[in-house]
């Protein structure tokens, strides 16, 4: 499969044009040097277009790195400084960039809140959370009420470590609400809904109060660890279905 074949493909499954008010350019971000007729046989996945994960993709021979954080958003850039060294190390490996970013929050299948909401347990599945006309998050309900401690162990089943935990809600948790990354800001439409718990990748000081006074629990589990989960599920889908072989490369930020 080639590199515009494959781009066919993955805008398709997730449904990139329907994102069009997405700031990230999604899509091919950087071609390889024949775009139309070399296959794509091994494809890295990340959660950021960096140095690191660009240099480590390039090291496996990755044909394609494919991340959720691109690096060309909708202003221009000039190609400068580390900028200039993500480029290049990408064009000197001849190994193409994709990015999905908001696409890949909001898939169903394969996106980074349908895959918690799995996680969790959630049931019930519905679309939330409204940013410039576009749902990116979902809400769900536990089949039994849960507590604070027994969303965490589903949330991160290998221990990791949450941001932030704000235990202002109910104790018996019926109701969430999820938005990865940094939807600190979207608190409010889960309080306006009357959810039990909104879980998001990172949150700003001024949300500690709004969550006290409207009485809702709060995880902020981390904007990469929120968001490896679209990356990998992805890969998967890739590896299962049309037989390229797939790799994660994990670099976390710890935020």
């Amino acid at each position: 499969m080639t590199l515009h074949e494959l781009d066919l493909r993955l805008r398709s499954f997730l449904l990139m044009e329907d994102y069009a008010q997405d700031p990230s350019q999604n899509g091919i971000q950087i071609q390889n040097a024949e775009p139309d007729t070399k296959h794509i046989r091994k494809i890295a996945f990340a959660v950021d277009a960096c140095e690191e994960t660009v240099r480590r993709a390039a090291h496996l021979k990755a044909d394609m790195l494919f991340v959720h954080h691109g690096l060309f958003w909708s202003r221009e850039q000039v190609i400068t400084g580390a900028h200039y060294r993500r480029i290049r190390a990408c064009i000197e490996a001849d190994m193409a960039l994709y990015a999905c970013h908001l696409p890949l929050d909001a898939n169903e299948e394969v996106g980074n809140n349908y895959g918690l909401a799995r996680r969790l347990g959630l049931q019930n599945l519905e679309r939330f959370g409204l940013w410039k006309g576009m749902t990116i998050g979902v809400r769900g309900e536990f089949a039994e009420a849960a507590d604070l401690d027994e969303v965490l162990r589903r949330l991160f089943p290998q221990g990791e470590k949450p941001l932030s935990v704000l235990p202002f809600g109910k104790k018996a948790i019926k109701t969430a609400a999820i938005i990865s990354g940094g939807a600190g800001g979207d608190l409010s439409q889960a309080v306006q809904q009357n959810m039990d718990i909104f879980i998001t990748g990172e949150i700003g000081h001024e949300q500690y109060h709004e969550a006290l006074e409207n009485g809702i629990n709060l995880i902020a589990g981390g904007h990469y660890q929120t968001e490896t989960v679209g990356v990998n599920l992805t890969a998967e889908k890739v590896k299962k279905d049309w037989g390229i072989e797939t790799v994660f490369i994990d670099v976390p930020t710890g935020l």
